[in-house]
């Protein structure tokens, strides 16, 4: 039976099989980042530096994300694992909470200059600050062509997807601010937009950060129904009990559960198994189970539960 079980690899695999498109965008977006920020300094645009801060967030986090894939990809293929027993998949949840700081750390910074400048009247180059944001949104558009395929079969690329859909958003915003700024003078418009990003950086860095933590307490998926799962688990043929249930997200589109399973004394451990494991994998899409099953006059595992 050992050569029928598929323990999550799926999930690396679909990471990995646009990790060449990650890369392209990482070195996109890294690029444009220094023009960005050197343009936010030049022109004075709080505007173009909120969003070369984000842009910098992208940077970190597409370069955590192939860190990651390069890691686990490099751990998967080693016979053995050491002390890792669930080899690198964890580096994505760490690099996604450290790239929620960031988020959170530049949103505030944003709102907090927005706010200091909205009352003054900063000088702010119009023309400059267009051309730079026109460039950034180029940028953007290229990134999100060659992610959005990936976002469809990963987590990890999906991430990566919606940060540069949120940057094509601010490179439009700056885009309008800079149009405003030389029609009519308006040198508020440019903190407006600027505060603008940081109120739309804080919410999808509360999503991102909250998920990470989830993840990382080894909380079940919120889309997991576990009374559910177990009353399906104990109504399978030859099941009189079940307990000691447990799922968790192991990485990105990686489920993993684990449960001791009751069976009467004529039930066929085999057919138990194997349909405790299609219940799993077809209904719940949880691909790695580690199941013990358990004759019903067995003493003491019920004792042991987490």
């Amino acid at each position: 039976m050992s050569g029928d079980h598929d323990h999550g690899a799926g999930a690396l695999r679909a990471g990995a099989r646009h990790q060449k498109r990650l890369a392209i965008s990482f070195v996109l977006i890294f690029v444009f980042f220094l023009v960005e920020a050197v343009g936010g300094l030049l022109t004075n645009s709080l505007a173009l530096l909120s969003d070369a801060g984000h842009m910098l967030t992208d940077v970190i986090g597409l370069g955590m994300a192939l860190a990651a894939i390069q890691l686990a990809s490099r751990h998967s293929r080693r016979s053995d694992a050491g002390q890792n027993t669930f080899g690198m998949y964890r580096l994505e949840i760490l690099a996604a909470f450290v790239n929620s700081l960031l988020l959170f750390g530049v949103a505030i910074y944003v709102l907090i200059e927005a706010a200091r400048r909205i009352t003054g009247d900063a000088e702010v180059l119009g023309i400059p600050m267009l051309i730079v944001a026109t460039l950034g949104l180029v940028v953007n558009v290229i990134a999100f062509l060659l992610l959005r395929q990936g976002s469809k079969e990963s987590i990890n690329v999906e991430g990566a997807y919606l940060e540069v859909l949120a940057d094509t958003l601010g490179s439009i915003g700056v885009i309008v601010a800079a149009i405003l700024l030389e029609l009519f003078g308006w040198t508020w418009v440019d903190p407006v937009v600027g505060a603008g990003i940081g109120l739309w950086i804080l919410p999808r860095t509360w999503r991102l950060g909250s998920q990470a933590v989830r993840i990382l307490l080894q909380a079940a998926p919120p889309e997991v129904d576990l009374s559910a799962l177990r009353a399906e688990l104990a109504a399978l043929p030859g099941v009189v009990g079940v307990h000691d249930l447990h799922v968790w997200t192991l990485t990105s589109d990686m489920e993993n559960a684990s449960a001791h399973l009751v069976v009467d004394d004529l039930a066929a451990t085999h057919g138990v198994l194997d349909q405790a494991r299609a219940l799993l994998q077809d209904t719940y899409e949880i691909a790695h189970a580690t199941l013990q099953v358990e004759p019903a006059d067995h003493q003491g595992c019920d004792e042991v539960s987490c």
